[in-house]
């Protein structure tokens, strides 16, 4: 990823003006991650995403029996949300390495390791040795998944746990459920574009579903699943608000809609007059056998 300039963190929730022209950049076609960490509404994304999903995955490391003294491996962290969550849960005696290609989002000194890595290319960090490994939102946008997933399971000492969370916004891809109006086919039309660009950056719009079968392809044992999705809410709103803003370039560049059309949408969602949900995030989990 690039370098670009940052909006000033104080670690409260951004503010959507925050996100202005200063912090753009123009839509660039040989980019492979659409929704990248080079732009403002990066941080604003995971500002929501974590109050969606953060409690679903909180849940999940509560199950799977994380605690003092584990070492974990938080893989394309994006914000620090995470990560800070493992670091409180293995405390002073485990330690949480938070890696991203792009990591400038995540905070130096928050009681995790930050180092940049590309689950994709690069090899696992110490590999053998990790208790927990966990990716959440990460897998669907890299082309090369199966490879990712044998990196990270690699990564585990015998026993340890990995932890994938991903969408399948081809199993439920409406933006609104109740599609009654105007306001609402709109919104669901600009879904459609923006999983039209993904897919066209190498998205695998079903990967969701596939992940259990992925698990088991890439060794592990003990393996289960569940799945989970919002309906309504200002952090539906929010998260939408601040997706449409970053990849608003890509949409008009690709012919994929207009200014009108964007920013009636837009008006709508700051109004209250939408329902907006998510594709379901698809939660699967597994262990490397002992030896």
């Amino acid at each position: 990823m690039t370098s670009s300039p940052r909006p000033p963190r104080t670690g409260g929730r951004p503010d959507p003006a925050d996100a202005t022209a200063a912090f753009r950049e123009e839509p660039d076609p040989s980019r492979g991650y659409l929704l990248d960490n080079a732009r403002a509404e990066a941080g604003e994304r995971f500002v929501w995403l974590a109050e969606l999903f953060d409690g679903v995955t909180r849940g999940h490391f509560e199950r799977l029996g994380v605690k003092a003294g584990w070492r974990c491996w938080e893989v394309g962290a994006g914000g620090p949300g995470i990560p800070q969550a493992l670091a409180a849960a293995v405390g002073p005696t485990g330690h949480v390495l938070a890696t991203d290609i792009d990591p400038s989002w995540l905070e130096a000194g928050g009681g995790y390791e930050v180092r940049r890595h590309d689950v994709a290319a690069d090899p696992p960090p110490e590999p053998g040795t990790f208790d927990l490994v966990h990716a959440r939102l990460v897998l669907v946008h890299v082309p090369d998944r199966a490879r990712a997933l044998a990196t990270m399971a690699a990564a585990l000492r015998p026993g340890g746990l990995l932890l994938v969370e991903d969408a399948d916004t081809a199993l439920q891809p409406l933006a609104c459920l109740d599609d009654s109006g105007p306001a609402q086919r709109r919104a669901n039309r600009l879904r459609d574009a923006v999983r039209e660009l993904l897919a066209r950056r190498g998205a695998d719009l079903r990967y969701g579903r596939t992940l259990p079968r992925a698990l088991r392809e890439a060794g592990l044992v003990d393996v289960a699943a569940a799945g989970s999705f919002p309906v309504g809410g200002p952090a539906c709103d929010r998260l939408e608000a601040a997706t449409i803003r970053h990849v608003r370039g890509e949409l008009l560049a690709a012919g994929l809609t207009d200014d009108a059309e964007v920013d009636a949408h837009l008006a709508a969602v700051e109004a209250g007059e939408l329902d907006l949900t998510l594709a379901p995030l698809i939660s699967a989990w597994g262990r490397r056998p002992a030896e």
